[in-house]
């Protein structure tokens, strides 16, 4: 049987860079620090490019750079983007495990099983890559035959350990004896007493008689050399996304239009696009909540949140469709008052196979451009501006459709007809020798001796009639013979005769003093 191999992720500066991707593009470029105490916690590139360095004072960092954006650490945002790692991990295998350990975070993978399917270690580690490449970390990796011996090079000497050479276990320890003792967990808290004692390394520590080392330092020190040589067993507890979505974004600056919403927006998509991923799903149906300011509210009634619901009519893991329809419902809002937090939260996911590729468009691609067409509508003109014609049980042509709102992912063309049109006798298929076009009213014509006329020349009827006695049940009877007729012009028109003298129906207009004929429709 194969030994295992893990790979590990290790984050080194994900505190700085979880707080750097919720800044605006232009502003990640200028100086940026983490601030613990009134000390430099860690800063990026442009800030130490001005001498700005990890454990210098709060006043002195601004000194050498007045345009300074600062912040504090924080344990829910860092944790959100660990997660989020977690969750791209697991499009490439079910075993994914968090790793958190002196200070130190990261991801740990075994791909022994998947190494067949994505063609091999490089091939994998190509696509993972890639997939990662969007949150903007920092990313440190190295395999080993043990997760603990993986994660130790990994932040020790990145990259040295994905050669075919650290998947056998006697390289592993080969390599272990070199890494410095700083790295375990235990060790660092040992770190002093390890320095003087001039144990610098894991080797020159395994050279030490365990006993000694055990009742000064405890056994958790020597348990995690044992694990990562593989010489004791390391359980590990995979990790299960979670049910339901949740995350929050606390902006950096308050948002007063969408471009800026838009941008903290976009990295909860690429949170949710990754969480939906993880359980080989697409998402359904999501809503972004804005919270606002509340002191700079116009009016009591004022509501703390905003809610955006964002429905779709097929379900998609595409990170800039969803955006874009959160664009167009984001431009037409008018914010009630400056937005400080971002939350967005997806609970309806549609478990189906990937569409694959295709070289020519088929109708499922054309249905699903017209689906994509009719969301980003939606999203503009808001949902109930986009109706659709549902058929209804109803001889009476005026009353035979109904415009209804589309409802995304609704299959069923009558779902959300209103019951009362739905409590009408069932009847037979409705013709299909009817037009499409009706005019409404009906537009009544004059007769010449029982013949209809149109523009003042007499139609030639070439079908009917078609006789409809319906509606006694609503107080709205309707009793009339239908016929196809032909224009002098040849254009062919609906036309029809009341049976019964007595006032003109709701649909049609009064007609000229002994005339019973009307135009309903024209066809095509």
């Amino acid at each position: 049987m194969p030994s295992p191999l893990w790979l590990a992720l290790s984050l080194p500066h994900l505190p700085l860079q979880a707080f750097v991707a919720t800044l605006p593009v232009v502003q990640r470029e200028q100086p940026v620090a983490l601030l613990h105490a009134h000390r430099v916690l860690a800063a990026n590139a442009a800030a130490a490019a001005l001498g700005i360095e990890p454990g210098a004072k709060r006043a002195t960092a601004l000194a050498l750079a007045p345009q300074l954006t600062t912040s504090q650490p924080d344990a829910l945002r860092e944790r959100a983007v660990l997660h989020t790692v977690a969750h791209v991990a697991l499009a490439f295998t079910p075993m994914v495990v968090l790793q958190e350990q002196g200070g130190a975070q990261g991801v740990l993978l075994e791909l022994r099983a998947s190494l067949r399917y994505f063609g091999g270690v490089a091939a994998l580690l190509k696509q993972l890559h890639a997939a990662l490449a969007p949150l903007g970390l920092a990313v440190q990796a190295a395999s080993a035959p043990t997760p603990q011996g993986a994660w130790l090079l990994a932040q020790w000497r990145a990259g040295l350990a994905l050669g075919p050479h650290s998947q056998q276990l006697d390289a592993l320890r080969t390599l272990l004896d070199a890494v410095p003792t700083t790295l375990l967990g235990q060790g660092g808290e040992h770190a002093q007493a390890l320095q003087a004692m001039g144990l610098t390394t894991l080797g020159g520590l395994r050279a030490q008689p365990r006993e000694g080392l055990a009742r000064r330092f405890g056994p958790a020190l020597l348990l995690q050399i044992d694990r990562a040589r593989g010489e004791q067993p390391d359980p590990r507890q995979a990790f299960v996304p979670a049910a339901v979505f949740e995350t929050k974004l606390e902006l950096h600056e308050r948002a007063d239009d969408a471009e800026q919403l838009l941008h903290g927006a976009a990295v909860l998509l690429q949170r949710l696009v990754a969480w939906a991923r993880a359980q080989q799903a697409r998402i359904a149906r999501f809503t972004l909540r804005l919270r606002h300011e509340q002191r700079h509210r116009q009016t009591e009634q004022v509501n703390e949140f905003t809610d955006l619901p964002i429905a779709l009519a097929l379900a998609s893991d595409d990170v800039a469709h969803l955006q874009g329809l959160l664009r167009e419902r984001l431009q037409r809002l008018a914010l009630p008052a400056p937005t400080l937090e971002l939350h967005l939260h997806c609970r309806e996911l549609e478990h189906r196979a990937a569409p694959s590729g295709e070289l020519f468009p088929t109708q499922a691609s054309q249905r699903e451009g017209l689906a994509r067409l009719l969301e980003r509508l939606q999203a503009r003109l808001g949902p109930e501006q986009v109706q659709r014609l549902v058929l209804v049980q109803d001889h009476r042509p005026e009353r035979g459709t109904v415009l209804l709102p589309v409802q995304p992912g609704v299959n069923t063309p009558a779902a959300h007809v209103p019951a009362a049109l739905l409590q009408a006798p069932q009847h037979d298929p409705l013709p299909l020798h009817r037009p499409v076009w009706l005019l409404h009213p009906a537009q009544a014509l004059h007769e010449r001796q029982t013949v209809p006329l149109f523009e003042g020349r007499p139609l030639q009827v070439l079908a009917g009639p078609e006789r409809i006695e319906t509606g006694w049940w609503d107080g709205d009877m309707a009793l009339r013979d239908y016929y196809i007729a032909q224009t002098h012009a040849g254009a062919l028109v609906w036309v029809y005769r009341d049976r019964l003298p007595g006032p003109p129906g709701p649909a049609s207009q009064p007609g000229p003093e002994g005339s019973g004929w009307y135009l309903h429709g024209r066809f095509g």
